[in-house]
């Protein structure tokens, strides 16, 4: 799952990076890799937290879920927080940051759902009723 997402997202900040380096310059750029990595790091961190899970009871995976959902926008909120308040738009392009980031996510779930479907998964059904 990790590299079904991954690739795609890969080439999206590749091409995010190159396109608003050349539109906004430096600023661009900075804008764009801290989106790129804000935005995997918020998705990777989903997947690590299922592997920790797997073999848990569901209530405890719900909870983990919870857990992680909650602390990541906490600190996606803190992070955004730090970076309007102490980095300048000279050093970091506000549009290119939320265009990247828009684009990198996009990418992400595409490429995500694209290797759940690949999967073969066998779900057990429950017995038939007599």
């Amino acid at each position: 799952m990790l590299r079904g997402a991954l690739i795609p997202t890969l080439i999206i900040a590749m091409i995010s990076l190159v396109s608003s380096s050349l539109y906004w310059g430096t600023a661009g750029f900075v804008g764009a890799a801290l989106a790129q990595f804000i935005v995997i790091v918020f998705f990777a961190s989903n997947l690590l937290a299922a592997r920790i899970s797997r073999d848990l009871d569901p209530t405890m995976t719900m909870a983990i879920a919870m857990f992680s959902y909650v602390a990541k926008v906490a600190m996606l909120g803190i992070f955004l927080w730090l970076i309007t308040t102490y980095v300048p738009e000279s050093s970091c392009n506000r549009a290119a940051f939320g265009i990247s980031a828009v684009g990198a996510t996009f990418a992400w779930l595409g490429g995500e759902i694209g290797a759940y479907l690949k999967l073969k998964l066998h779900l057990q059904l429950p017995p038939p009723a007599k």
